[in-house]
């Protein structure tokens, strides 16, 4: 059982690929750097495993507020659950349910929402995308600033909002009303349910 995330840069054509390309290699190379764990294809499409399934929702959380700190920028993010064929050397030329389930999320799924769960369980994919479809809401809106709080925090989670705030050179009032008006509690919530949705459907 893994994770397989497939995702597109929205708007990569308006903004210099020199600006989000590093960005978006810095968050992959985070996981792994061969082409077995990911690989960017067609300019700015890419795909990545994510192992432990528990920690894909975070990884596409941190992958959205890298990409949102760049004015304009967004990411459509697909995350796939099941098993694989670990016959391959290339990422994008693998097969199994979790590839299936990702493939199946950004074709169908993605065109109503920006970030999406397919798996082979109805009902954990109903709850998580129901949640990801309102707290998108907020997500989608996200300013660079929101986008930098949020990813400050999500690297750190130990870091306190006063030491986030001095490192962000803002008091600690307005480090605040970053973390209140980017819904960061809410959003940390919905990384709970889902790994522990994870543990009662797929690791138990």
């Amino acid at each position: 059982m893994t994770s397989i995330i497939t995702g597109d840069i929205i708007n990569s054509r308006n903004i210099d690929s020199n600006i989000w390309i590093p960005l978006l290699k810095e968050v992959l190379n985070s996981v792994g750097k061969t082409t077995k764990t990911w690989e960017i294809y067609r300019g700015d499409s890419f795909q990545i495993e994510i192992e432990k399934i528990e920690d894909a929702l975070l990884f596409a959380f941190k992958l959205k507020t890298v990409l949102k700190k760049v004015k304009n920028l967004d990411v459509r993010i697909a995350i796939g659950i099941g098993s694989k064929n670990d016959n391959y050397n290339n990422i994008t030329e693998a097969s199994g349910e979790a590839f299936i389930n990702s493939g199946k999320a950004f074709d169908v799924l993605l065109k109503k929402q920006r970030l999406a769960i397919a798996s082979t369980n109805q009902e954990f994919d109903t709850i998580l995308n129901t949640s990801l479809a309102l707290a998108l809401l907020i997500m989608d809106n996200w300013t660079v600033n929101s986008a930098t709080f949020v990813l400050k925090y999500l690297n750190s989670p130990n870091t306190s909002q006063k030491m986030i705030a001095k490192e962000l050179n803002i008091s600690e009032s307005s480090a605040s009303e970053r973390r209140k008006r980017a819904g960061l509690d809410e959003i940390l919530q919905l990384e709970k349910l889902y790994r522990q949705l994870v543990k009662q459907k797929f690791i138990n």
